[in-house]
């Protein structure tokens, strides 16, 4: 890891940290929660050895990227002015964008508002909708109310400290492995009234051979100077969102070639309707869907569990693009 370059970019009112490595096109990565630019480790080596410049930054509130103290600071058009910003900075029209998990949702997002700046998507894990579409009919709290209670959404999860104390009182070490090793099947349900046994009622003694101490201490180190404020704030302005998408209910994504990646054990893939969605009516709102690769025994975290897949899936999806564009 030695050979990437690290470096700060001023975007969007606030100091980005970026990792890159390589000359060439530009594959701009974007990580989820709880994670950081370190995700994708092995894409930005696998990538920038095949004559891409491959860039990841950690996201606002992460790492070592500045996190803005009110919740406000937030919502999903400071964090798409981020990302278009980041574009800017790094002196090309276009990027291939490559994202997973709340950077998925970001980048579904940038390709809506700007297809200008994006040549191609790979997206990883979470598809379009019904995640950010905005139901008339359905605000994002009621949606949580329904499937986890009350208790989980509004005074766990909205309540600023609430989460964070629970976390807090396992340990950052226990809340990374018990993370980023779940095998559980849909969507993660947290014991009522503490953190307790998390998303992984069965956390295992050892580690998985594709996720090493090195690689475990990396994320803990980074989160014990920040907390997880910042990437919970996300999830604080879901009904935020919501009012501010409202000038977007029902456009799709038209303008951007996509590749869809998932585990078929992805806690996401397996919740109520998204597998039937992904399989019926995801090609409906993103017209431009080419493939959609469903990972056997694969979870959550594929870009670093089924890290040699995904990167040669990424391969083989930008360089058609690439080598039109050159045509």
């Amino acid at each position: 890891m030695e050979s990437i370059v690290h470096r700060t970019a001023e975007v969007n009112g606030i100091k980005m940290h970026v990792a890159e490595k390589g000359e060439g096109p530009v594959v701009l990565f974007l990580h989820g929660f709880p994670e950081l630019w370190y995700s994708w480790r092995h894409q930005i080596l696998a990538l920038s050895s095949l004559g891409y410049r491959a860039v990841a930054p950690d996201l606002r509130g992460y790492g070592d990227t500045e996190a803005p103290p009110s919740i406000t600071s937030y919502t999903i058009f400071h964090l798409v002015g981020d990302v278009v910003a980041l574009i800017d900075s790094l002196g090309v029209d276009k990027v291939f964008l490559v994202a997973h998990d709340w950077g998925a949702i970001i980048g579904w997002l940038l390709c809506m508002f700007r297809p200008d700046r994006i040549k191609a998507y790979v997206c990883l894990s979470v598809p379009f909708r019904p995640y950010i579409a905005r139901d008339p009919k359905l605000r994002p709290v009621d949606a949580f109310r329904a499937a986890y209670g009350d208790d989980y959404y509004v005074s766990r999860f909205q309540e600023p400290g609430k989460m964070e104390a629970e976390m807090e009182q396992v340990g950052i070490p226990y809340v990374f492995k018990n993370i980023l090793t779940s095998r559980q099947t849909g969507p993660p349900i947290l014991p009522k009234g503490e953190y307790g046994t998390g998303f992984n009622p069965n956390t295992p003694d050892t580690l998985p051979s594709w996720l090493s101490e090195e690689d475990l201490a990396y994320y803990v180190t980074k989160f014990q100077k920040t907390g997880f404020t910042g990437g919970l704030n996300y999830y604080r302005n879901l009904d935020v969102n919501w009012e501010l998408l409202a000038p977007w209910t029902g456009v799709g994504i038209s303008n951007v070639p996509v590749k869809f990646i998932t585990g078929d054990v992805d806690l996401v893939y397996t919740s109520p309707g998204v597998k039937d969605y992904i399989h019926g009516y995801f090609k409906q709102d993103v017209p431009n869907l080419e493939e959609v690769v469903v990972q056997e025994g694969v979870g959550h975290f594929n870009n670093q569990e089924a890290a040699q897949d995904v990167s040669n899936h990424i391969y083989e999806f930008i360089k058609k693009y690439f080598i039109r564009s050159h045509m």
